[in-house]
């Protein structure tokens, strides 16, 4: 009999585009993005709940965290202009000019929250200011799944309906990172419960995501990114733990904490990233997967 056909590129070439983001840039900005959304969540949280010295130090962090993101974004756009250029038109279904536009409105708001809480003028507007950031800042930290996983790349692609919530939970943790980092242990408390809360969200929804893609996967698990992916979890929990514990008790722990957490969300933003990138330059991740749909398919005709 003749063997069973192999799917195949020609000469073993990658099938798609490889992306041409770098990563110290992209990769930078889906962490520091991810840390500015969330982190002005925590700080409009801490805002109503009379925690002024939390709200001030995440209110800090995220305009820091924002002016590290852009800076990557125009590093790799090349020109400064070109974001500018994205603002002409707003179309619903594309995520990166949705994203832009979401920056846009919540860049001035988290600056100008922060501005107030720096020079302790303009309370009133740097109150609302930071609530505002507060509230656009949860689409911050989770556009960017919908920005990678609108493309070919078969890791992103493949895991879209996870990439969200392991985004938002990635989020959650540096944030609560950074709050326990620089906040006193007497307002920590929200700080430590979103870091718990977002490292068992990222945790959860990495599994979920290994699991759905099966071979798709296996960039996750194996070599630079699966060893990123795994320290970043390692540190992730062991962060989150730790600040809930000895952190309610200890600075010197709170401090600990936070720095792994933030390290840790790191680790994962850098791993998915170049996951992806070998994803696109690899043909399996592209051809096998089609090779198992039309089999599926064709079981599946009468």
């Amino acid at each position: 009999m003749v063997p069973k056909a192999e799917f195949r590129s020609y000469y073993g070439l990658p099938v798609l585009n490889q992306p041409t983001w770098k990563a110290p840039d992209i990769a930078g900005y889906l962490f520091l993005g991810g840390l500015a959304g969330a982190s002005s969540g925590l700080a409009a949280a801490a805002e109503l709940t009379a925690r002024p010295d939390l709200a001030r130090a995440a209110r800090i962090g995220a305009v820091g965290a924002l002016a590290g993101s852009l800076y990557g974004l125009i590093h790799d756009l090349g020109r400064p202009a070109r974001f500018v250029n994205m603002l002409r038109v707003f179309k619903v279904t594309s995520p990166m000019s949705v994203g832009s536009w979401l920056l846009a409105a919540y860049g001035p708001q988290a600056t100008l929250a922060a501005a107030s809480a720096v020079t302790g003028r303009l309370p009133m507007l740097g109150r609302a200011a930071g609530i505002g950031a507060g509230v656009l800042g949860v689409g911050v930290a989770t556009y960017t799944a919908a920005l990678i996983s609108d493309t070919a790349v078969p890791v992103w692609h493949d895991g879209r309906r996870e990439l969200p919530y392991l985004f938002a939970g990635s989020a959650a943790a540096s944030a609560g990172g950074l709050g326990l980092l620089a906040a006193p242990l007497s307002q920590a408390g929200p700080a430590s419960r979103i870091a718990v809360a977002g490292t068992l969200v990222e945790v959860l929804a990495a599994k979920v995501m290994q699991r759905c893609l099966g071979p798709v996967a296996e960039p996750l698990k194996d070599g630079p990114s699966g060893r990123l992916l795994r320290w970043g979890e390692r540190l992730g929990v062991t962060g989150a733990v730790l600040g809930a514990t000895a952190g309610r008790r200890s600075r010197l722990a709170a401090g600990v904490a936070g720095a792994a957490l933030l390290v840790g969300s790191a680790c994962t933003r850098f791993g998915l990233f170049r996951a992806g990138q070998k994803s696109a330059a690899d043909p399996r991740y592209t051809v096998r997967p089609q090779r198992e749909h039309l089999e599926l398919r064709t079981d599946q005709r009468p």
